[in-house]
């Protein structure tokens, strides 16, 4: 009983280790069979085709990063759809989780199947063209002729026509002779070219995210400067992973003015801004330079690139209190209307002379509502005919009370506090059209005039060390493609035999020297056009058409 039991207590020891390495063989094969699945060109492919399809939400739909108040309002219009879309990170398409996730794969993907890919080439590059078969006939392309001359002569004839070809000579028993030689090498070149090349874009696009920055700045047409010195000097900014806005390369632009161009009705031709810049050793020596800033044609300084973006205007409004006292804001006003720039917006005003915060506070006073460039009215309604300015009007709000600018929290320049208009703590105190020149007074005497109109625009500062390399590599990936395209990989054999040949005399026999000529052709791609080039080829050699 204790060997049976010594038996049986064995049995389970030497089984568990086999069943473990099967396990493991499985998860092997399993990680195997992934790997080479992910590093196909075919996966490779359908990455970069999931990449692009992913790509369109940023181009269709409002981002976080880059309009927040347009992105809210389209989540509020939507409802649950647009909550929907917003947890699934539509509107932050470039950092999600599932287009990085594609970014990241597509990268791995190529990179595993360009190495192998890269090792197998270089090693062909290395060896000569392939032995040449035993039988040519059996190939696409065949001929088979007797010519005059030793295999001596008909080699180097075959050799003089192959010139270009990768050619490799061998000696066969029986005095036979034969070359082989191989044509389209660029093929393959421009295919590993092409496909590097768009390797080289998604590397330089992620590096780029790293080092690269974007801000926009309002400035007045009117003289105003701005200084890229760090990034309280923007309206918005967004920053590479790598940057932390102290390190920008420095310059100043000043805009002088402003020009639209416009047709009868009002649609634009041309938008062109007379700035002045600086940067590197014109800082320190104070030196401006001038340059006409188009829309597409930015000004490129200290590797830095500025836009012209868009323009609006800027409605200038003088407060004069009872006690005489007086201040003048101009503030730009955000167009609502690009077709007629009618715009909106909101001035504030702190009352001046009070110590009290709590006092100045509920006497702060804001300015809003519509301003027209070319004002039309119907009845009381104020709007826009023409987006050029030729008769300036606003139609105002004033709001008098708390406007919330020292709670700390974060507020639009074109737009007041509506949770302070909703808790009674900014009240309306009166509504008025007005023209430029024209004033309204206030219960409290207060006057309020609409004094004159600065046009503005809107600059863009872009930065991206990559630039250069993304438009190496996109030429990189046409070339490549062009010659993937173009070029046709064949290969071309000849064996040369020698014939005897049997004269009326040894002496003539020794003068008449004949080959029995045998070529053979193969394109190692698509074969179209190359029957032809084999067929003036074998008739260059042969004297005669070849018949397959």
């Amino acid at each position: 009983m204790s060997d049976e039991r010594t038996v049986t207590d064995d049995a389970p020891q030497t089984a568990r280790p086999v069943y473990r390495q099967t396990r493991l063989q499985r998860v092997l094969a399993f990680l195997r069979n992934t790997w080479r699945s992910l590093t196909s060109m075919r996966t490779a492919l359908v990455l970069l085709f999931l990449l692009a399809l992913a790509a369109l939400p940023g181009a269709l739909l409002p981002q976080w990063d880059l309009n927040a108040q347009q992105t809210a309002e389209y989540i509020a219009e939507n409802g649950w759809w647009g909550e929907l879309l917003n947890r699934l990170q539509f509107f932050d398409v470039y950092s999600s989780v599932w287009f990085s996730a594609i970014y990241l794969l597509l990268m791995v993907s190529l990179i595993g199947c360009l190495v192998p890919r890269t090792g197998e080439y270089l090693r062909a590059m290395r060896s000569g063209p392939v032995l040449t078969p035993r039988n040519l006939a059996r190939l696409p392309h065949h001929a088979r002729a007797e010519v005059n001359g030793d295999p001596d002569e008909v080699i180097a004839s075959v050799r003089r026509r192959l010139r270009g070809w990768r050619i490799t000579e061998r000696n066969e028993p029986g005095g036979v002779r034969t070359i082989s030689a191989e044509r389209g090498y660029l093929r393959e070149t421009g295919n590993l070219v092409f496909h590097f090349g768009i390797l080289g874009i998604i590397v330089a696009f992620a590096l780029g995210a790293m080092y690269s920055y974007e801000g926009q700045v309002i400035v007045h047409a009117d003289g105003q400067e701005f200084c890229n010195s760090g990034i309280f000097a923007y309206d918005s900014f967004r920053p590479g992973l790598r940057v932390d806005g102290t390190e920008l390369n420095p310059f100043c632009v000043r805009v002088d003015d402003f020009e639209p161009t416009y047709t009868e009705q009002g649609q634009p031709v041309n938008y062109a801004a007379d700035i002045r810049y600086q940067s590197g050793e014109d800082l320190a020596s104070g030196t401006w330079r001038d340059y006409r800033l188009e829309v597409n044609s930015p000004l490129r300084t200290a590797g830095d690139r500025v836009y012209l973006l868009g323009h609006g205007y800027a409605p200038t409004f003088t407060v004069t209190w009872p006690n005489g006292e007086s201040r003048t804001q101009t503030i730009q006003w955000r167009p609502t209307d690009q077709n007629t720039m009618l715009s909106q917006g909101a001035t504030k005003f702190d009352p001046p002379g009070i110590t009290d915060s709590r006092t100045r506070r509920e006497n702060q006073l804001a300015v809003t509502g519509l301003f027209a460039p070319t004002a039309v009215f119907h009845g009381n309604i104020l709007t826009s005919s023409f987006p050029d300015l030729t008769e300036p009007a606003v139609a105002v709000d004033i709001m008098r009370g708390e406007l919330g600018m020292d709670t700390g929290r974060a507020q639009s320049i074109f737009e007041i506090d509506q949770s302070m208009v909703d808790s009674g703590r900014l009240e309306r105190v009166a509504r008025e059209n007005l023209r430029l020149g024209e004033s309204i007074t206030l219960d409290d005497g207060t006057r309020i005039s609409f004094d004159g109109v600065r046009r503005w625009v809107s600059l863009q500062v872009s930065h991206d060390p990559t630039q250069g390399w993304i438009l190496g590599f996109a030429i990189a990936m046409f070339v490549g493609l062009g010659a993937s395209l173009a070029v046709k990989r064949r290969r071309f054999w000849a064996r040369v035999t020698p014939l005897d040949t049997d004269g009326d005399s040894p002496a003539e026999a020794r003068d008449v020297r004949r080959s029995v000529v045998e070529l053979g052709g193969l394109a190692r791609t698509d074969q179209a056009g190359y029957g032809e080039e084999f067929t003036v080829i074998s008739r260059d050699l042969l004297g005669r058409t070849p018949q397959d």
